[in-house]
């Protein structure tokens, strides 16, 4: 096979990113995090002083986002309009603008346009919510990534805190919840599995069992 897609969805905390990154260093192919994008239209916003629930304001502003994706030291960093904001796109607030603004049609549009370009030019592993069933419909290999949301919030809890963040496991379970019901019930692409796509369920899982165990799946695939 020459170049190759892989897809991974699944809700906010199922260890997506963590696992794709590391299958993409394993296949030498490009990592690609869209909740970041999102993420940093969301930043944006915040910033702007715009309600990211609104979708006549954040098109208004599109023209004025500048997203850029640059590979450093084996790590993905996500530039907004220049500036790295790698770190500054994970806290609990952006976390929900992003979700706020991926509901929005013209967002959704133009980083669909921006992810499928980056998948037609390389070999790619891209997680998000609909990159199976929306963003790339024929990937090679699509995998539906979950585990129960207590499991999922006290993941990132345990992220955020080892980041220095001052946060509750009570809160960053509420937001997750609130993430989970905003992505799968937004009209446009909203977070499912394809129905062509793997399910594989975390819950309880150590990391190294996870990866060994998609990674396997993704090499009967594309080998």
């Amino acid at each position: 096979m020459s170049n190759y897609a892989i897809a991974i969805d699944g809700p906010g905390g199922a260890g997506k990113s963590t696992i794709a990154k590391i299958i993409a260093k394993k296949l030498g192919c490009v990592y690609i995090d869209t909740g970041a994008m999102y993420r940093a239209v969301g930043l944006f916003a915040v910033r702007s002083g715009i309600d990211t629930e609104n979708a006549a304001e954040l098109e208004k502003v599109l023209g004025d986002i500048e997203i850029d994706i640059e590979n450093l030291n084996g790590e993905m960093h996500i530039f907004l309009c220049g500036e790295d904001v790698s770190e500054k796109i994970r806290t609990p607030e952006i976390s929900m603008a992003a979700s706020n603004v991926a509901k929005a049609v013209p967002v959704r549009l133009k980083l669909v346009e921006l992810q499928r370009k980056l998948a037609e030019k390389n070999s790619v592993i891209m997680d998000g919510r609909d990159i199976g069933s929306y963003v790339l419909p024929n990937a090679d290999a699509k995998i539906y990534l979950t585990a129960d949301v207590e499991d999922r919030a006290k993941r990132r809890f345990d992220e955020l805190i080892l980041k220095g963040s001052d946060v509750k496991l009570d809160d960053v379970l509420e937001d997750m919840k609130k993430r989970d019901f905003n992505d799968s019930n937004r009209d446009f692409a909203p977070l499912c599995k394809a129905d062509d796509a793997i399910l594989v369920d975390t819950t309880g899982m150590e990391l190294e069992d996870s990866v060994e165990k998609i990674f396997n799946i993704i090499m009967s695939i594309i080998a």
